[in-house]
């Protein structure tokens, strides 16, 4: 059933009701998640992702060290793909390293365990100007978790190539001291932007992050991944009703969004992995230790409901609010 609030928004909006009937196909009815790949069951030690990476752009313009494949993604939507591979599993044998506020918001649900969870994204990490977490800071704290975690998978996770845009074209389009970007507003001309525009600004903001995970494949040893968490539409057709689509919402599987790039780097001798079996005591991380890349786990001392006021204003930046 659909509250007075989202019909209302849907006769204002006649694309998301659109959309709305998409998803209904693409998820069944009621269907969770794609058919996809489980990422923690592929064969890696370090599984590099790039947010809102579509597989074509990663194809055109990497010139990364690896051997090119491609994976069908679980998710469209980054909270999709950490509900579909994270929730309710025993990871005690990997790190996750994320720039994105995403899995914090939803670590209740998702009931996941990690050796580690570093959150980049608070304030050690979060880039003012930009209003996001620069890929130059991921790898910092990725590096000292590699070195702090010598016997686990480390899962990296990178914001670009996803919104906001920090190369040049999408600085000069897109006021981030005006309002935080909304998907939604490419359907009606809100900005005056095209789609060549939108794929410019996304291109460059995967040049910005490319060279940052190349020098991260050179100095993490064993098996390297780079991959996606989903893709992006830049006002690709969806199906079965053709409309144009922007973003990446949840429940619509397309191509654009599921098809994601997974580029295999050997770099050394394989890790060898010590898996925490289920029982053993989780080492609880030092409250004080986010605050840079020297001693990156967990909180820096704020009250959860401050955390959680912290993650909002951090998604909203991101464009997800």
């Amino acid at each position: 059933m659909y509250s007075l609030s989202q019909l209302k928004r849907g006769l204002d909006s006649p694309h998301l009701l659109v959309r709305e009937a998409n998803r209904v196909v693409h998820t069944r009815g009621n269907r969770r998640h794609n058919d996809g790949i489980d990422v923690f069951a592929e064969d890696w030690d370090n599984l590099l992702i790039l947010d809102a990476c579509r597989y074509d752009m990663f194809r055109d313009q990497h010139d990364l060290p690896g051997r090119l494949e491609s994976r069908v993604s679980k998710g469209a939507h980054t909270s999709e793909f950490l509900e579909a591979n994270v929730a309710g599993r025993d990871l005690r044998d990997t790190v996750y390293v994320t720039a994105s506020p995403m899995y914090y918001r939803k670590r209740e649900e998702l009931d996941a365990q990690f050796h580690d969870v570093v959150n980049v994204w608070k304030e050690g990490g979060w880039h003012d100007e930009y209003r996001t977490v620069m890929p130059e800071t991921v790898v910092e704290y990725a590096e000292e978790a590699a070195e702090r975690y010598p016997d686990k998978r480390l899962l990296v996770h990178f914001l670009q190539p996803h919104y906001p845009f920090v190369g040049e074209t999408g600085r000069t389009h897109f006021d981030l001291d005006d309002l935080a970007f909304e998907w939604d507003a490419a359907f009606e001309d809100k900005f005056g932007f095209s789609d060549e525009i939108l794929w410019r600004a996304f291109r460059e903001n995967l040049d910005v992050a490319l060279p940052h995970v190349e020098r991260l494949m050179h100095a993490l040893s064993g098996k390297t991944v780079v991959s996606a968490d989903h893709g992006q539409m830049i006002g690709d057709r969806s199906w079965p009703i053709p409309s144009r689509e922007y973003g990446h919402p949840p429940g619509i599987y397309t191509t654009e969004l599921t098809k994601v790039p997974w580029l295999v780097f050997e770099n050394g001798p394989r890790k060898t992995i010590h898996h925490g079996a289920a029982g053993d005591e989780v080492e609880t991380p030092d409250p004080e230790s986010v605050a840079s890349p020297d001693d990156a786990s967990a909180d820096d001392g704020e009250s959860e409901e401050d955390a959680d006021e912290l993650v909002e204003d951090r998604l909203e930046s991101l464009g997800y609010l």
